[in-house]
Formats: C-alpha cells, structure tokens, sequence
C-alpha cells in the first residue's frame, strides 16, 4: 500500500475491530459519513487523481482517525480500549504520517517520515518494511538460507535466519556463525555473498569461531581506486606502532584519530600536513580538495590487512575456482522461488513468517534426499544448446 492507502486501512481496521468488541459505542460515537469513507477497503477506494484532492483526502483521513483517538482517551471511554491492538497500531501510524499546527491536522512530506525501517506499510503487519534492492521494491521479510556444498553428499539447507527488509546483510554473518555454533554445524570454510563479508567478519570468523571466510569484499570506494589512477589507500604504508601514515612521496601524516563510522565499530582517519600537500608535485593524484590536506581512512589493523589480502586474492584464478560453489546457492534460491513459492509470505509477523520459511527449508530438504537416495544427479548451470557449441 502507499501512504494513504496505509493510513485510511489503519483506521478502518481499528474500527471494525472496535466494531467488534463495542459496536454500540462505536454506533454511537462515528458520524455518518465515516460509513461511507471507510465501510470498503481502501484498495477498493477510488483515489482522486488531482494532487491537491489527495491532499486534501489524506488530512480528511487524519483528521478523523485523530477525533477517534480523542474519543477513545477521553474520560467517558472504558480505559481498555486503549490497549486494542487496532487502537495502539492506529496511534503509532497517526504519529508516523501526521502532525498538528495550530489545530489542524497536516499530512507530512515524503522528507519528513520515518525511516522504512520503522515506518509502518501494512496496519495488519506491522514486522513488514519497504526495502529496495536494485530494482527490486518489495514490502515484508528477508530469509538468508545457509547450504551445505559438499560435492560427495547431498546439498541440504541447514539453517534459515528471517529478518526484516530493511536488515543489511552484513548484519547477520555473526549472528548465523553464532546459531551453527549452537547447533555443531560450524564449517571450516564459509562461502558467503560480498553483502556479508566485511574487515570485522573476516577476523572474527577466524578468531572466534575458526572459519575461513571466503568472499569478496567491496572495492575501495574513493575515486582513486575507481578512476584506476592516482593514490587509493593500497598506495600508503601504514606504521601501526607509531601511529603515523607515510605517502607515495615519503611525506608523513601529521594526525591519527579514532573515530566510529555508521555501523563499523571504528576507523581510524590519518591527516597530512596541509604545507606539505600543497607543495606536493603529485597532488592532482591525491586530492581534488583546492587547499585542505589529504585524509586517509582505514579500519584498524587487523581488519585492514584482512581487507587488503582479501582485494588481492580475489582478482585471482585460484579465488574464482573455490568461490565458484556458491553459485549452488543461487540455484537454491530459484528452486524455492519457483518450485516452493519461497517469495510469499502466508502469514504475519516475524515468528510465523520465519516458521513459514523453515517449513519451506525442510520440504526443499527433502525432495533433495529422496532425489540423493534415487540416484538423481544434481542439476548444474543450465546451458542451451547453442551456447555449448562454444565449449
């Protein structure tokens, strides 16, 4: 649903469910007109097409759902009927897409709204976020399935984690290591997808649980990297023990500075001296700052070496051959979403969302083993006819 049509279902659904737990209350408390405005549901609304009636619509909506929130904290109103579930999503939706000046109910701006990630899309699922990847836009849940890839047995899932739309990926690689911990199912070598390796996973997974991670790590993000020319950070050579950075042209950095970027536990930022990078004959190399010194940002120093020996290896041939078995995984994910109809959630909320998923796991399980014991061989990479001939 869009906006509107989430904020004019919101309140049709607290009043059918007051409907049903106080109908003589509600008879007596709703006008007229609200029967016809919301008697259907909004998806069965003709919204008007001109942008000002829509406005005008959407603080019509606003304006009713805040006088049903007045009746229903007025004195006069049995108290239990804050406690309605419908009632507590109806405030939080109202609080998300409203606001009050001088007495009149506005509609906020697209700027001026939660984030997806706490911004309620459906009243009747409250766990199911916006999220866009690509070009992909989908409102619900994320499932992150772990596959065994072992080529003498049977690929069989192990486990499925479901999140919210809006996690990032990067968020659940210590979170999965932690629950094949748990169940004894840790490998010696995990295979994950470039979203979910960073610096802070590749030691950790080594340290704390013994895993090799093996993936692809997200380039240099500066435009010297991009560009292919000039001084990324590959090009300076950091003495971690004096805490000092030295330039392709032997000067050294005057600043050291810890600081916490998003969601990294921390970075470290390296200053030049501004003297020395203006007179700097390779300074159209470094920076395209007019005056300022150039900064160098980097990850502590075990994740920076970590970072770095990953960006080397894997533009090798001997890192495109081990990492060529995760391509199973997508061959899982397309089995679930065509076979197994992975991608539709019958349920709401989380908890059952996520049993939905494991449910689907084990069915895809088990048409895997009876296949095994069968002696059907898995499929590989399909490749047509006329594209063979090539090989």
């Amino acid at each position: 649903m869009n906006r509107l049509e989430c904020a004019g279902e919101t309140l049709r659904a607290a009043l059918n469910s007051l409907a049903a737990v106080v109908p003589d209350w509600v008879r007596a408390q709703v006008p007229a007109e609200w029967y016809d405005r919301y008697a259907k549901r909004m998806e069965d609304f003709r919204m008007p097409k001109e942008a000002t009636k829509r406005q005008a619509l959407a603080e019509q909506i606003g304006t009713d759902g805040s006088c049903l929130l007045s009746v229903i904290n007025s004195a006069d109103a049995p108290a239990w009927l804050r406690e309605v579930p419908a009632v507590q999503v109806l405030r939080r939706v109202w609080i998300q897409q409203f606001w009050v000046s001088d007495g009149q109910v506005k509609w906020r701006s697209n700027q001026d709204i939660p984030p997806a990630s706490v911004l309620i899309s459906s009243p009747y699922d409250c766990d199911a976020h916006l999220s866009i990847k690509r070009s992909t836009v989908w409102t619900g849940y994320k499932v992150h399935l772990t596959e065994t890839c072992d080529e003498e047995t049977p690929h069989l899932i192990i486990h499925v984690e479901t999140t919210a739309a809006t996690t990032q990926d990067i968020e659940l690689t210590d979170t999965i290591h932690q629950h094949l911990e748990h169940k004894d199912l840790l490998p010696a070598e995990h295979l994950m997808d470039t979203g979910y390796v960073d610096g802070e996973h590749l030691v950790t997974s080594q340290n704390r649980y013994g895993i090799e991670l093996l993936g692809p790590v997200t380039g240099d993000p500066s435009w010297q990297a991009r560009a292919g020319e000039g001084f990324d950070i590959s090009a300076f050579h950091m003495d971690w023990d004096h805490h000092t950075v030295t330039c392709p042209q032997g000067k050294t950095s005057r600043k050291w500075t810890l600081k916490q970027d998003g969601n990294i536990s921390q970075v470290v930022r390296a200053q030049f001296g501004k003297q020395d990078c203006l007179a700097c004959p390779c300074r159209t190399q470094c920076t395209t700052a007019p005056t300022n010194p150039r900064q160098v940002t980097f990850r502590p120093r075990d994740q920076h070496e970590a970072i770095q020996a990953v960006r080397h290896r894997q533009t090798t041939q001997q890192f495109q051959e081990r990492y060529a078995k995760r391509a199973g995984v997508e061959g899982t994910i397309s089995q679930g979403v065509r076979a197994f109809d992975l991608r539709h959630s019958r349920y709401r909320g989380t908890p059952k969302t996520h049993l939905q998923h494991v449910i689907t796991a084990t069915a895809m399980d088990m048409t895997r083993l009876l296949a095994w014991i069968m002696g059907f061989h898995r499929d590989g990479t399909r490749i047509s006819r006329f594209a063979a001939l090539a090989l």
